[in-house]
C-alpha cells in the first residue's frame, strides 16, 4: 500500500490541488493530512490562493476520504464543512512488523514532547513547515514540510510511504529525502 502524507495546506487552493494531483500521479492508496487544512494562522501570511471554501470543496471530493489529525488551527467550526474526521490530536498507523507510526500534527507531541513508542517507531508530523528526518535515540523523525508555506527557503513538499520506504519529496515528484525502515 501506498500513502502519501500531506501537512499545512493553511487554506490555500493552489497547495490543495497540488497534493491531490499527486496523490493521483503518485498512484497513492491513502492520503494523510497532518493538520492545519483551511486556515492560515495568526503567524502566517496569506497563502498562495488562499481559498478554504475551495479547499474543504476539494478536500471532500477526494476518494478515499483522507485520514487526519488536528492541527493547531483547525478548529471544530472547520469540522462542521468537512465530510472526513479531523479532530483526533493523533493516530497509531502500523506499519511493518511490529513497528508504527505515531501520526500527529506537532504542536502537542514532537520531539521535545514525544509520545509513548516502542523503540524502532517513527514519530511522523508537520506543524514546523521545515521536511526532515532525524534519527533520535530509538525513534526516527519524519516531517514532510508543508506543501503551502515551507519555511528557510525549502521547497513545498511533501512524503510518501511504501514497502517500508519514506520519500519526502519536492511538490514536481523529486524525491528529497529518503529513510528506509
Amino acid at each position: 500500500m501506498k500513502i502519501l502524507f500531506a501537512s499545512d495546506l493553511h487554506g490555500s487552493a493552489s497547495a490543495c490541488k497540488g497534493v491531490l494531483e499527486r496523490f493521483s500521479r503518485e498512484a497513492a492508496h491513502r492520503l494523510v493530512l497532518l493538520g492545519d487544512l483551511l486556515y492560515h494562522g495568526p503567524r502566517n501570511d496569506f497563502p498562495d490562493c488562499y481559498d478554504p471554501k475551495t479547499v474543504f470543496a476539494l478536500l471532500n471530493s477526494c476518494l478515499p476520504a483522507p485520514l487526519c489529525v488536528r492541527g493547531n488551527c483547525d478548529s471544530e467550526v472547520d469540522q462542521l464543512v468537512l465530510n472526513f474526521h479531523i479532530m483526533a490530536d493523533y493516530t497509531l498507523l502500523p506499519l511493518e512488523g511490529t513497528c508504527c507510526a505515531f501520526l500527529t500534527h506537532g504542536h502537542l507531541f514532537h520531539i521535545s514532547n514525544p509520545p509513548s513508542h516502542q523503540s524502532g517507531d517513527v514519530l511522523i508530523h508537520g506543524h514546523t513547515h521545515l521536511h526532515c528526518i532525524e534519527y533520535q535515540q530509538d525513534y526516527v523523525y519524519l516531517n514532510p514540510g508543508s506543501v503551502a508555506l515551507p519555511k528557510e527557503g525549502q521547497p513545498p513538499s511533501y512524503m510518501t510511504y511504501e514497502n517500508g520506504l519514506f520519500t519526502i519529496k519536492s511538490m514536481d515528484g523529486k524525491a528529497l529525502l529518503e529513510y528506509r525502515m
